[in-house]
């Protein structure tokens, strides 16, 4: 800690999920320190980044393509159990095992320039002064609510998968579903069996893919996604390029009619939505599974947006701030890709900081 009152390190890395995870464990292997050279903070209160929060009916045997973190395998879970759990468990055994020393709950507020070159981190536990950021907040902190004419009026439930919390409390009702990604189509095929009656609409027509994803479709989803962020736009969810995957369950859901889908209606009226060219539909619920955006609010001080109000990047490294790395973001808004983008964000940091050391 300087004179200031603020502490010193090499790296701060915000968020400990399956990114930030990735990065310290990378940190540590090319030599640096927890706790001495770098700093992981994380404002959940315990391991399993965002999916801690996920729904109890959301069971590990319904995920599909977790990839395990750098070092550790996961291994011997039950398919049975929530999947909050498993990873839970799962992360905090890695952050024990790699001895990471993970700072929670932590708020981090705001990142701005700093003194020296440096970057200044300021959180609920202090400010502190940084050679170097990984960003890897993920998304879900910002749930995103569209706003439609009407939707003050609504007399029913409105709640965003956010804060879905499983099947069981639409027992009953007439439940509204919207949003086309997977947690639109899973939310459908649990609701279903309880609710009274579910409607679904969309945006676009779903595009439900009866192949496999294999690794040559991946690279080239992913290629689409970077292009985004190399232009400086907002990041596309990774679905929203890949279509949704055709199991057995999405299969016998279509069939019984559960994911017959609507346009967007044009209103929300008070006691459900109505379409200009169609009938209205009476609903008690509206679930939004209406998707995140980038939690990054705290990166603003530094002004690395662009007018196409992403950050545009190379890599992970944000084209505006060598500085910065955004792990978890963009095309590696995956548990696959979040490890590769953690290994080479420190890869890039390493040099670096070896290149700021030849200098002094």
């Amino acid at each position: 800690m300087n004179d200031s009152g603020v502490q010193d390190v090499d790296v701060v890395v915000v968020g400990a999920g399956q990114a930030g995870l990735s990065a310290a464990y990378h940190l540590r292997r090319v030599g640096l320190v927890p706790g001495r050279d770098f700093v992981v903070f994380d404002h959940a209160p315990r391991p399993g980044g965002a999916w801690q929060f996920r729904w109890p009916s959301l069971t590990f045997g319904k995920v599909h393509g977790i990839h395990t973190l750098p070092g550790m395998e996961l291994t011997g879970a039950d398919d049975r159990r929530p999947s909050a759990e498993v990873i839970g468990e799962y992360f905090a055994a890695y952050e024990e095992r790699f001895g990471l020393e993970v700072l929670r709950p932590v708020d981090v507020n705001a990142v701005r320039e700093g003194e020296g070159g440096r970057l200044l981190v300021e959180t609920s536990a202090g400010r502190w002064s940084t050679r170097a950021l990984i960003n890897a907040t993920g998304t879900w902190d910002r749930p995103f609510w569209p706003r439609y004419p009407g939707q003050e009026s609504f007399e029913g439930r409105q709640l965003h998968t956010a804060q879905y919390r499983g099947p069981q409390e639409f027992a009953g009702q007439r439940v509204l579903v919207v949003g086309g990604g997977a947690s639109g189509t899973q939310h459908l095929m649990e609701i279903a069996p309880f609710a009274a009656e579910t409607t679904w609409v969309t945006r676009r027509p779903p595009v439900f893919v009866d192949e496999p994803f294999d690794e040559d479709r991946g690279r080239a989803v992913v290629s689409l996604v970077e292009e985004r962020v190399r232009q400086g736009l907002p990041p596309q969810s990774v679905v929203s390029v890949t279509g949704l995957p055709v199991t057995d369950a999405v299969r016998r859901a279509r069939e019984q009619g559960v994911l017959d889908r609507l346009p967007m209606f044009d209103r929300i009226t008070p006691t459900g939505a109505e379409w200009d060219d169609g009938p209205a539909v009476a609903v008690d619920v509206i679930l939004w599974a209406t998707g995140f955006r980038a939690a990054i609010e705290h990166l603003a001080p530094l002004k690395l947006r662009e007018t196409g109000g992403g950050i545009r990047m190379a890599g992970t490294r944000a084209v505006r701030d060598a500085r910065v790395h955004l792990v978890g973001y963009g095309p590696s808004a995956s548990t696959v890709g979040a490890n590769r983008a953690g290994r080479s964000a420190v890869r890039e940091i390493r040099e670096l900081l070896a290149q700021e050391s030849a200098l002094v």
